[in-house]
């Protein structure tokens, strides 16, 4: 039986100084990317999280801007009839999630929703059938990164605050991750004060069968670490290998002290098995990987594939069966070891560079031979850029390439549109448009877009 859906939603009193403001009916209208709900009072925008289309709720605004207004709902006048109790206890107060007060359908509705109005917006005409990726939405997620608040405790950051919500559960992460994060700690605290945990992140293979883990440290010893990473692996022996850095000073990123068993693990998706070293990016959705690599290369062969942004090989791995030749792209350190591994056998081979200083190159003095020797321009062209998107000079660079045909994974609608925008002002046209959903109970969203000259 469903437990019914609570109507007044927990609130922290002393979240924000303006306590006194007095909560205002709100009709609410839509949902907006970033994980609110747009509203309208007196004519201004006001963006209320956690609320749902049709609702009519009391919200206390906590940001006031000349154009728009930000709030916090305070009650529920008239509920929606998508309204579900959530799953997890953490809900509202932890920053992770955003849409578990509805069911998933509708969270997929919202989505379609939020990504043709971003494209439109943008300037892209998008299909009039976007299409729709999704599996199971719970327990998919096979990466968490976590902070300790200051007894020790694993969470995640507050909705509102940089401040930790220690948790107990967390429904959308592989379980394994989970007992990993609340075992690691139990044994810090008993280890204090030889060893303060600040961050933890945690990486697992599809199967749970293999664990990653990174720990963020104030100081130590190296005996210290070592018989906390035996410690955690007594207490989960799925653990394969431990990573301590601490914190770097003025900006600069950690710097590793430590390490414990293997720097990597083995992850089977579409067919193969990938190696992922500590700190490598992977597609975080272990139910839709495969789906995901499908979407992007199925259908598509020929002489040569570019696979720009490579990271440890997922797309240039499958695109290696299809093409004579593939060359791969990737300028983080800490991939390019296993994607040289994950392509070993393939006619494929990999360039350590970035994107925009491999475009460059390849139109260096109007000889790209002299950079990729027998360089013949390619078939096919694939992105799959960080959320910043491609921007002006390399869209720009990849047009004058003119590839037949273009796939852009993409991880953010906004910048998705406006450099689509680019290409096809360049020539390229839309075939397909696809929401893979990888972040259920989240506004975050991956689409993947082919199109062609």
């Amino acid at each position: 039986m469903k437990r019914r859906a609570q109507t007044r939603p927990q609130r922290n009193p002393s979240a924000f100084p303006s306590q006194a403001a007095r909560a205002q009916l709100v009709s609410i209208e839509k949902p907006v990317y970033g994980g609110a709900f747009l509203g309208r009072l007196e004519g201004k925008a006001v963006f209320v999280p956690l609320a749902l289309p049709g609702e009519e709720v009391r919200a206390r605004m906590v940001d006031e801007k000349r154009g728009y207004a930000t709030a916090e709902l305070e009650e529920i006048v008239a509920a929606s009839p998508q309204r579900i109790a959530p799953a997890c206890r953490h809900f509202g107060a932890c920053g992770g999630c955003h849409y578990q007060q509805t069911n998933y359908a509708t969270q997929l509705d919202f989505k379609q929703a939020i990504l043709r109005e971003t494209l439109e917006r943008g300037g892209v005409r998008a299909p009039e059938n976007i299409n729709v990726l999704s599996a199971h939405p719970w327990n998919y997620r096979n990466r968490i990164r976590l902070a300790f608040d200051s007894e020790g405790n694993p969470g995640y950051r507050g909705r509102r605050s940089h401040a930790v919500v220690p948790i107990a559960e967390c429904p959308i992460a592989a379980p394994l991750l989970v007992r990993a994060a609340l075992a690691a700690a139990d044994i810090a605290r008993a280890s204090r004060p030889a060893l303060r945990i600040g961050e933890l992140t945690l990486f697992c293979d599809a199967d749970e069968t293999a664990l990653l883990a990174d720990f963020v440290v104030a100081g130590g010893a190296k005996s210290t670490f070592e018989q906390f990473a035996q410690s955690l692996a007594e207490q989960i022996p799925q653990l394969r290998g431990a990573e301590f850095s601490t914190e770097g000073s003025d900006g600069r990123p950690p710097h590793k002290i430590a390490e414990w068993g293997a720097n990597s693990l083995l992850y089977n998706a579409a067919g193969f098995d990938f190696r992922v070293d500590h700190g490598a990016f992977f597609q975080v959705n272990r139910w839709l990987v495969d789906d995901l690599v499908r979407c992007a290369t199925a259908g598509l062969s020929g002489n040569l594939a570019w696979d720009l942004f490579a990271g440890v090989g997922l797309f240039a791995r499958s695109l290696a069966q299809n093409f004579a030749r593939v060359v791969a792209v990737e300028s983080a350190a800490e991939a390019i070891s296993a994607l040289r591994h994950n392509l070993g056998g393939t006619s494929a081979a990999v360039v350590a560079a970035s994107t925009l200083e491999f475009l460059r190159n390849a139109r260096k003095q109007g000889r790209p031979d002299l950079v990729i020797p027998g360089f013949v321009s390619p078939d096919l062209i694939l992105v799959d850029p960080p959320r910043t998107g491609l921007g002006a000079e390399t869209t720009a660079l990849l047009v004058e390439i003119a590839a037949p045909a273009f796939t852009y994974v993409s991880c953010d609608p906004a910048t998705l549109a406006r450099d689509l925008r680019a290409l096809i002002a360049g020539g390229y046209a839309i075939e397909s448009v696809t929401l893979a959903d990888l972040f259920p109970q989240t506004f975050h969203l991956e689409s993947v877009v082919r199109l062609k000259r």
